[in-house]
C-alpha cells in the first residue's frame, strides 16, 4: 500500500511537472533580410532550423525571390524568370517547393535542385503553385487542370498526379488545394464538396483514395499541415459559426485548440511529430498573435523576451525541435522573419 505521504509527494511532482510544461519560454532572433533587400517573410522550417519564404525590396516594387535561411546566413534562390516567388516548405536535406511566376507571369509550382529552382508542371491547365513537401521530395500543391478547374496534386517521381476532389464543381478556385505531405505519403489539404451543407472540407489522402474531415460542427474546415504520426492541423467552424484551429488524432477525429479570445478565431499553420501546433488567432482586442498549442493555447507573445518593438502576429511553421519560425510586426507594420528556440 502506497503511504499517504508518498501519495502526497507524488501529487506534488505531478504538480510540478505539469507547471513546467506550461512554463515553456523561448528565445527571439530577428533574422533580418537578405543584403539589398527590404523585407523577408517565412513560410516553413525544417529540421536542422533551416528556413524559407519570400525576400525582397518591400515598397510597392511587387517583387520577391526565393530564399533559404542558413545558420545566420542567406541564400537567393530567385524566381523562375517572373517578378515574384515564394518558398513554402523545406524539407530535411534543404529541398524548397513553393511557387514563382515565370517570365509571362504565369503562377509555377517549384521544388529546389541545389540552388535552382524547376518547374514541376502542371494538370494541363497551364498554371500550378505548390505548399508542402517531404523528406523523399515529394510536393503537393494545386494546379489547373485542361477544363480550367483547380485540383489537389501529388507530385512524386516525376509525375504529377491529380488527386481528384470531394465533389467540387467546375470551375472551383485555388481552395481545392493539397497543403502538406507526410513521409508515408499520407496528403492533406481541402477541397469544395458540391453539398450546400459542407461546402468546404479539409481531406487526408493516402494511396489514391480521398476521405473528408468533417467539421467542428460549422460543416467547413481547411487542413494546412500532417505529421509523421498522420495528425493534421487547420482550421474547422463551429455550430455557433466561429473558426477554430484543430488537430485531429490518426484516426482522423477532430479536436478543437480553442482561441486566445473568447469569440476570436485562431488557424493552426504547422505541427510537429509531437503534436505542437503553431498558428494564429485573434486576441481580446481583435489583433492577430502568434500562437503555440501543447495542451494548451498560449500567445508567444507572453512566451519571449519583451522590448523587441515586434508584435509576432503569425506563427509559421514548428520542428522536431521545438523551434518556430514567426512573422513579426513593428510599430511601423513593417514585417520581419522571427526564429524561436526554446529554453
Amino acid at each position: 500500500m502506497i503511504s499517504r505521504r508518498l501519495r502526497m509527494t507524488w501529487l506534488l511532482l505531478m504538480i510540478a511537472a505539469a507547471s513546467m510544461a506550461f512554463a515553456q519560454t523561448y528565445s527571439m532572433v530577428n533574422i533580418g533580410a537578405p543584403p539589398g533587400d527590404g523585407f523577408a517573410v517565412p513560410r516553413a522550417i525544417n529540421a536542422t532550423g533551416q528556413i524559407t519564404g519570400a525576400a525582397g525590396p518591400g515598397g510597392d516594387s511587387g517583387k520577391s525571390s526565393v530564399f533559404i535561411y542558413s545558420h545566420g546566413k542567406f541564400a537567393n534562390l530567385g524566381t523562375l524568370g517572373g517578378d515574384s516567388g515564394i518558398g513554402n516548405a523545406i524539407n530535411s536535406s534543404g529541398q524548397v517547393a513553393g511557387y514563382s511566376t515565370n517570365a509571362a507571369g504565369t503562377y509555377r509550382a517549384f521544388v529546389s535542385k541545389g540552388s535552382k529552382l524547376v518547374d514541376i508542371g502542371d494538370l494541363g491547365g497551364g498554371s500550378a503553385v505548390a505548399y508542402g513537401i517531404n523528406d523523399a521530395g515529394d510536393v503537393v500543391g494545386s494546379a489547373v487542370t485542361a477544363d480550367g478547374s483547380n485540383h489537389p496534386f501529388l507530385y512524386t517521381g516525376g509525375k504529377m498526379i491529380d488527386l481528384g476532389t470531394l465533389g467540387a464543381p467546375q470551375g472551383t478556385d485555388w481552395w481545392n488545394s493539397a497543403q502538406g505531405v507526410n513521409k508515408a505519403g499520407v496528403v492533406v489539404g481541402s477541397s469544395y464538396t458540391g453539398s450546400d451543407q459542407d461546402p468546404l472540407l479539409g481531406f487526408a489522402w493516402f494511396k489514391g483514395k480521398m476521405f473528408a474531415m468533417g467539421s467542428l460542427g460549422g460543416g467547413m474546415s481547411q487542413a494546412y499541415a500532417v505529421n509523421n504520426r498522420n495528425q493534421a492541423t487547420g482550421i474547422a467552424y463551429l455550430a455557433n459559426g466561429s473558426a477554430h484551429a484543430f488537430i485531429t488524432d490518426p484516426t482522423g477525429k477532430m479536436k478543437d485548440l480553442g482561441a486566445l479570445a473568447q469569440l476570436g478565431a485562431s488557424w493552426g499553420f504547422g505541427i510537429n511529430d509531437s503534436g505542437v501546433v503553431v498558428g494564429q488567432a485573434q486576441t481580446e482586442g481583435g489583433e492577430d498573435h502568434a500562437f503555440v498549442w501543447n495542451g494548451k493555447m498560449q500567445d508567444l507573445n507572453e512566451l519571449v523576451p519583451q522590448g523587441s518593438g515586434l508584435t509576432l502576429i503569425e506563427a509559421e511553421s514548428v520542428n522536431d525541435a521545438g523551434q518556430i519560425v514567426c512573422s513579426g510586426e513593428d510599430s511601423q507594420g513593417n514585417l520581419h522573419s522571427v526564429l524561436l528556440t526554446p529554453q
